[in-house]
């Protein structure tokens, strides 16, 4: 599986036989390949993993609290590419309540970003460190309504790329469009992830997984 030119990493099981997905999105400078490896700490025995790449290692060029217009074309580019994702997996027959987003630093603000502009119900949405994209988030660009989905934001409460203030005004607008969303910030975590968060994706994971 080929987005945008790049590589789809795959880990789990195989597409045909799994029950679940999980998008897994890097950080800047990271690699799909690398990042997968996040599934091994993962309790997800009915799952297959997909990790897009981003081109260059980045999904946008700029902070993700620049505005829009800034981290253009390569942000649409990003975002296409996930509905690219999407609808090839509409031929492979799974709804998008068995679909659950994980992503970290850029990979989770464009976790959020994708998902506010296409919201419905998904399995489940991880976002570690991470929050909606511009300057002023503009809530124009979304639609949708996520119907209950669990969303889970946590982060560090110092933390030099994403302030809580964003944080919490995304929590507020992802609830608003009908999310349950769930924030947790840690103290001097720093801009990493914790055993604590993948304690709480693997809760998530089985949870929806089970019901």
């Amino acid at each position: 599986m080929i987005i945008h030119n790049e590589p789809v990493a795959k880990a789990g099981l195989p597409l045909s036989q799994a029950k679940k997905l999980l998008i897994m999105l890097h950080g800047r400078g990271d690699r799909a390949e690398s990042f997968i490896q996040l599934a091994e700490d993962l309790t997800a025995p009915d799952f297959a993993f997909l990790a897009p790449q981003a081109i260059q290692n980045k999904w946008y060029p700029y902070s993700f609290m620049a505005p829009i217009s800034k981290n253009e074309p390569q942000l649409s580019l990003s975002l296409s590419g996930l509905s690219e994702l999407m609808d090839d997996l509409d031929g492979l027959n799974f709804k998008t309540k068995d679909i659950f987003f994980l992503g970290f630093s850029q990979g989770a603000c464009l976790t959020l970003e994708y998902c506010a502009r296409h919201a419905k119900v998904y399995g489940g949405i991880i976002a570690l460190t991470g929050g909606l994209l511009g300057e002023r988030v503009d809530t124009t660009h979304y639609s949708g309504n996520f119907q209950g989905t669990p969303i889970f934001i946590g982060a560090s409460d110092h933390d030099p790329h994403v302030p809580e203030i964003r944080i919490d005004e995304s929590v507020a607008i992802l609830s608003q469009m009908g999310a349950k969303v769930t924030k947790k910030i840690y103290p001097d975590m720093g801009h990493t992830i914790n055993q604590d968060e993948i304690n709480i994706a693997n809760d998530m994971l089985n949870h929806l997984t089970n019901s």
